[in-house]
């Protein structure tokens, strides 16, 4: 694991932290000001559980069931049954990494002081992460509306010692004997504790957080492999200028045609127009990757102000305030998340459907002005990355699938109760699946815009210093160069960990400068 840690306190975290916990296996410790504020939060509902009147959560059933008051005696029972009733997930296992952000950004919330959890199960939590155990949590489960209940009761169950969880060498053992293991007690719920631990919106903003990073990358890679397109194509690098794009000043698109100049800086292929097909304009593909690229960029920062709001907030019901008071609320409810995770799979689908019009039209000997078909050896005896692009077309298809909103749905629980959701769950864990296979998008569009770019340079064409440097990086990675037809998926396959990775980035930047 890696040694950094990140500190818990009382006001939030930043996307950085969850992923180097989620990812990265950063380690967790709690703020003194954490522990205070948890301290002080506990003595409230203490408080109040002594009182008569009935407080939700603290001395109620949940949900429909809240008009019931529950007496002292049965109270730890009843935290442990929400536990138990709410840990009813269906289906595949969650990553790794989704459950460590859940179970991090859990903690976050309940550090705030805004939950009335006790801080020794504060501290468990942290315990767990730094052992590297991984409750089992399921696909199915979670409406995105009174938070991500069943994935979070999973985790729950974890710290109570039941259930299934993953070890740090990846074995799947009962709970409580990986707790034993590592010397950690299993933590036993008092009143409004077992709520406290299921009601927020942390899979779904751990989710947005990781695909945010993901995305920035294929951003980025795609400026590069739209720029690499261009110059295959013989286009022009006249539609980039800054003078341009500052008379449309979406901050994104000057981003991008930036990125895009840089990369073709030098090049000997641009603008070499044929003399037998003469073009006065580029094909929008080309043409108009800043305005598509940059228009994606944009809404991904819109979306990084939404993460950046939940990661400061506190999202329980009810919620403890400094005064003293515990009021129940609708914050759990994932509307801010999921819109934007639904916005994030529109435009990470046009993003794929924009690179896969320009590997076509590399593969398209009456539009590619001059490379043979498919970019084949020898072609007919040759199909050279004809099917390769059938299977970018196969993502592309399914991306627009991906991009039906989430969110736009909603399916009514608990009795009529929870009468409106908002999915989120499903926007996040589909965006998820979109960004993996936009990954495999750009990296078909490096594969055969780097071939084509080699094509024009055994003809004497000399490409850009940046574009060579992909093309050397694509190589010494395992994807090889023009020849004969040969068995495709490897090459595929090592591009697509290139693009992932953000190696095509770290290939072309010592000679472009750091790209946005």
């Amino acid at each position: 694991m890696d040694m950094h840690t990140v500190v818990v306190g009382t006001s939030g975290t930043t996307a950085e932290d969850v992923v180097a916990v989620a990812r990265h296996g950063a380690r967790v410790e709690l703020s003194s000001a954490a522990v205070d504020a948890l301290a002080a939060s506990r003595l409230i509902v203490d408080a109040l559980a002594a009182k008569p009147e009935p407080v939700y959560g603290v001395s109620t059933g949940f949900g429909a069931l809240a008009s019931r008051h529950i007496s002292t005696e049965l109270r730890a029972q009843l935290q442990r049954n929400i536990v138990r009733s709410h840990a009813a997930g269906m289906g595949p296992r969650v990553e790794r990494e989704v459950v460590r952000a859940l179970m991090f950004l859990r903690l976050k919330t309940v550090a705030s002081g805004h939950t009335g959890v006790r801080p020794e199960v504060a501290q468990t939590m942290a315990d767990v992460l730094n052992a590297g155990i991984t409750p089992v949590v399921h696909e199915y489960g979670s409406l995105g509306c009174s938070g991500d209940l069943a994935p979070l009761s999973h985790c729950a169950l974890t710290l109570m010692g039941e259930g299934d969880a993953e070890g740090p060498d990846g074995t799947v053992r009962p709970a409580g004997e990986l707790l034993a293991a590592h010397g950690i007690a299993p933590v036993e719920l008092r009143e409004k504790e077992g709520l406290a631990l299921l009601n927020g919106t942390d899979g779904m903003l751990g989710m947005l957080v990781m695909a945010l990073a993901d995305l920035r990358t294929l951003y980025t890679s795609a400026d590069i492999t739209a720029a690499l397109s261009l110059e295959a194509l013989l286009g022009t690098d006249k539609v980039l200028a800054p003078e341009l794009h500052a008379i449309r000043p979406h901050p994104g698109q000057g981003v991008s045609a930036d990125n895009m100049l840089r990369v073709l800086a030098g090049s000997g292929l641009t603008g070499h127009h044929q003399d037998d097909a003469p073009r006065v304009q580029d094909a929008y593909s080309v043409r108009c990757a800043p305005q598509v690229n940059g228009a994606g960029r944009d809404t991904l920062d819109y979306a990084a102000v939404v993460a950046g709001r939940e990661l400061a907030s506190s999202v329980d019901n009810p919620v403890v305030l400094p005064d003293g008071r515990v009021e129940s609320n609708g914050n759990f409810h994932g509307a801010p998340v999921a819109y934007v995770l639904d916005f994030l799979a529109i435009v990470a689908a046009d993003l794929g459907s924009i690179c896969e019009r320009r590997t076509d039209r590399l593969l398209d000997k009456n539009r590619s002005h001059g490379l043979p078909p498919f970019l084949a050896d020898d072609a007919g005896v040759d199909s050279g990355l004809m099917i390769a692009q059938y299977t970018q077309a196969a993502l592309v298809s399914e991306m627009k699938r991906l991009a039906v909103p989430a969110s736009a749905d909603s399916i009514p629980s608990s009795a009529m109760q929870e009468d409106h959701v908002s999915m989120g769950w499903s926007a996040a864990r589909k965006l998820r699946t979109a960004v993996d296979n936009l990954a495999r998008i750009v990296a078909v569009e490096l594969y055969a815009a780097t071939r084509a770019v080699e094509i024009r340079a055994a003809e004497g064409l000399v490409p850009a210093a940046a574009s060579q440097a992909a093309v050397a990086a694509l190589r010494a990675a395992g994807a090889e160069g023009p020849g004969p037809d040969r068995f495709l998926a490897p090459d595929l396959a090592a591009a697509d960990t290139f693009v992932r990775e953000g190696a095509l980035v770290a290939a072309v930047e010592p000679v472009t400068g750091p790209l946005a």
